[in-house]
C-alpha cells in the first residue's frame, strides 16, 4: 500500500474519510472527529501511508485560509451588541479563567512554562462551527442561551485571531528589540487595515456587483480574494490565517456574504480534511501511555470547568441558572482553532510533537463528549437541577411582584416580539399586565405604561408562589417551546389556578400536544399570520381580476 501512486493513495484516503464520516454521523458526532481520526489512522502513528508532504501541507493551508475567511465573513458584531454585555463578559471571563487555571494545572503536572501556556490557551477556545451546527439542528439558535452562546463564541474567535497575530509577530526571533517589533507591527497592521478599508469603501462594492452576476465567478473570486489577502498578510509577518480572517471581515458587510459563505462551506470541509491529514502525519504517540493521566485531567477540566464558569458569570449577571447551564455546555470542548494553534506552536519550535498529540487527544475527547452533552442538554439539566439551583439568584422577586399584585389582570410570560405586541394590546385596553421574562435586558428595557416587567422563568415551579395568581384573570405564555409550556401548564394546575390559560405553539404538532395536555386556549401566531397573508393576497387577486380589461392587461 505504501507504494501506491499518489493519486490512488488520495482516492483510498478519501474513501476511508467517507466511511469514517458516515460512522460519525450515525454516532451523531461532528465530521471534525472523523477527520482527526482519519488523519491519525493514515499518519505515522497508524498505517504510515501519509508523511509530511508539501502538497498535503499546501492543501491544508488553503483549508485553514478558507475556514478563517468564512469566520470573518460571518462575523456579526451586531449579535454581540444585541446580547448585551453578557457575551463580552462571558467570552472574556471564560477565556481568562480557563487560561489561568489550565496553566496552573499544566505547571502542576510538570510542564515547562512555554508548553503550559500553549496547552492552557488551547483549552480556552470552543468550536463555533460545531456549536452553531448543533444548536441549529436543535432549533435553539434563536433562543436566549443560543444567542448568548454564539455571541461569546464570536468573542473567542476574535481573541484567537489576536493570539495568532501575537505568536507570529513575537514568536519569531529576529534580533530586534521589543520596542522595534511593536513599532513594526503597528505600522504594518495599520497599513494592512487601511488598504482593506479602501477596498471596502471604493472597490469591493463596485467589483462584487459585476462579479455576482455569475455564481461560479463569485465563488472563484471569494477563494482568490481570501488567498491573496492571506498571502499579503503572511508576507507582512501576520500569518496567512490572520489575512484570510480580515478578508472575510472586509466582505461581511456586503449583501453577497450569505451566498458566498453558503457556497464555500463544502469546499472548506473538504480542504479541512487535508489539514487533519497533515496534522496526523506530524503526530507521534510514542508517549501516549504516559499522557493518559494528563489527557483525562485536562478533558475533565474542559468538560466540567468551562461550563461551570459560564454558569457562575451568567448567574452573577442575574440570568437563570438554566440559561447559563445550556449556554455553558457550548464551551465544554476545544476547537479546530486549538489544533491550529498547536500546529503553529510546533512550526515555531515552541512545543514538541508530544504536546500536539496531547492537545489532539483532549480535542477528540472533549468534542465527542460535549456533542452528546449538548444533544441531551435538557435531560442533563433536569438531572442536575437540584445541585445547580444553589447558583440561582432569587433576590428581590417577591418585592417586585407585590408592587403590582393588587390589580393585575393578566400574567404574561415572554417579552419577545409576539409578547410585546400582546402586552401593548392588553395595556391599551386598560388592563394591568405583569410580564415575566428570563432575559434581564428585556426586563430592564420595558417602559410600557400599565406593564410591570419582572425577572423569572416559566419552568420555575416555585416562582409561581410569588405571583398574584388569585387576582390574575389570565395567564398567557408567548413562549413557543412545547416543553416549557407543558411545565407551566402542569405547575398552574398544581397550584389550582382557576383563571384562563393561553399557551403559544408555532406548529400544528405542538398545538395538538398542548391540547392533549389540557390547554384551554392555543395561540398560533404563524397560522394566524398565514391566514391573514392569504386573505390579503386573495383581495389583491380579486381587485386585479376586476380591473383586468379582458385582454390580460389592466
Amino acid at each position: 500500500m505504501a507504494d501506491l501512486h499518489d493519486f490512488a493513495l488520495i482516492a483510498v484516503i478519501l474513501a476511508i474519510a467517507a466511511v469514517a464520516g458516515l460512522l460519525a454521523t450515525r454516532l451523531r458526532q461532528p465530521m471534525i472527529v472523523a477527520f482527526i481520526g482519519v488523519g491519525i489512522l493514515v499518519g505515522p502513528a497508524g498505517t504510515g501511508w501519509v508523511a509530511a508532504d508539501s502538497t498535503i501541507e499546501l492543501l491544508a493551508r488553503l483549508g485553514i485560509a478558507i475556514l478563517l475567511f468564512l469566520v470573518g465573513l460571518k462575523l456579526d458584531l451586531h449579535l454581540i451588541r444585541s446580547t448585551g454585555p453578557v457575551a463580552l463578559a462571558t467570552g472574556l471571563g471564560q477565556v481568562l479563567f480557563t487560561s489561568v487555571v489550565g496553566y496552573l494545572i499544566a505547571i502542576a503536572l510538570g510542564m515547562d512554562s512555554v508548553t503550559a501556556v500553549y496547552v492552557a490557551v488551547a483549552l480556552t477556545f470552543s468550536s463555533t462551527i460545531i456549536i452553531v451546527k448543533l444548536l441549529s439542528d436543535k432549533r435553539e439558535l434563536e433562543q436566549l442561551h443560543g444567542r448568548i452562546a454564539v455571541g461569546f463564541l464570536i468573542v473567542q474567535d476574535i481573541v484567537v485571531v489576536l493570539v495568532m497575530i501575537a505568536l507570529n509577530v513575537f514568536g519569531r526571533q529576529n534580533g530586534d528589540s521589543l520596542a522595534v517589533n511593536i513599532a513594526l507591527v503597528v505600522v504594518k497592521g495599520v497599513g494592512l487595515l487601511a488598504a482593506l478599508a479602501v477596498l471596502m469603501r471604493y472597490v469591493l462594492p463596485w467589483l462584487l456587483h459585476h462579479i455576482a452576476r455569475s455564481q461560479e465567478l463569485l465563488v472563484l473570486f471569494g477563494v482568490a480574494y481570501a488567498v491573496s489577502i492571506a498571502a499579503v498578510s503572511d508576507a507582512l509577518g501576520f500569518s496567512s490565517e490572520v489575512g484570510a480572517f480580515l478578508a472575510g471581515v472586509s466582505l461581511a458587510s456586503t449583501p453577497y456574504r450569505d451566498a458566498l459563505g453558503a457556497r464555500l462551506v463544502s469546499l472548506r470541509d473538504f480542504l479541512l480534511l487535508f489539514f487533519f491529514l497533515d496534522l496526523g502525519s506530524r503526530l507521534e504517540f510514542t508517549h501516549a501511555a504516559d499522557q493518559i493521566p494528563e489527557a483525562v485531567i485536562f478533558s475533565l477540566f474542559v468538560l466540567i470547568g468551562n461550563p461551570l464558569i459560564v454558569v457562575l458569570i451568567m448567574a452573577a449577571m442575574r440570568y437563570p441558572v438554566r440559561v447559563g447551564f445550556l449556554a455553558g455546555l457550548t464551551v465544554a470542548q476545544i476547537s479546530e482553532f486549538s489544533l491550529i494553534l498547536a500546529a503553529l506552536g510546533l512550526s515555531l519550535g515552541h512545543i514538541s510533537n508530544a504536546t500536539v498529540s496531547l492537545i489532539t487527544v483532549v480535542g477528540l475527547a472533549t468534542i465527542g463528549g460535549s456533542t452528546y452533552m449538548i444533544l441531551y442538554s435538557h435531560q442533563l439539566y433536569h438531572r442536575l437541577a437540584r445541585w445547580l439551583r444553589v447558583f440561582e439568584w432569587t433576590g428581590s422577586r417577591a418585592s417586585e411582584v407585590t408592587q403590582a399584585d393588587s390589580d393585575v389582570y393578566a400574567i404574561l410570560y415572554g417579552l419577545g416580539r409576539f409578547g410585546r405586541h400582546v402586552a401593548d394590546h392588553l395595556s391599551r385596553a386598560g388592563h394591568r399586565v405583569l410580564a415575566v421574562d428570563f432575559d434581564p435586558h428585556r426586563v430592564g428595557a420595558n417602559t410600557r405604561d400599565g406593564v410591570t416587567a419582572i425577572y423569572g422563568s416559566a419552568e420555575d415551579v416555585h416562582f409561581l408562589d410569588t405571583l398574584p395568581l388569585a387576582q390574575a384573570r389570565f395567564v398567557i405564555s408567548t413562549i413557543p417551546l412545547l416543553e416549557t409550556n407543558r411545565a407551566l401548564l402542569h405547575a398552574l394546575n398544581h397550584h389550582e389556578y382557576r383563571g384562563h390559560i393561553a399557551l403559544t405553539a408555532h406548529t400544528v404538532h405542538d398545538a395538538e400536544q398542548l391540547r392533549a395536555a389540557g390547554a384551554e386556549v392555543i395561540l398560533e401566531p404563524f397560522s394566524l399570520a398565514a391566514d391573514a397573508t392569504t386573505a390579503v393576497l386573495d383581495h389583491l387577486i380579486e381587485e386585479d381580476a376586476r380591473g383586468d380589461d379582458g385582454d390580460g392587461h389592466p
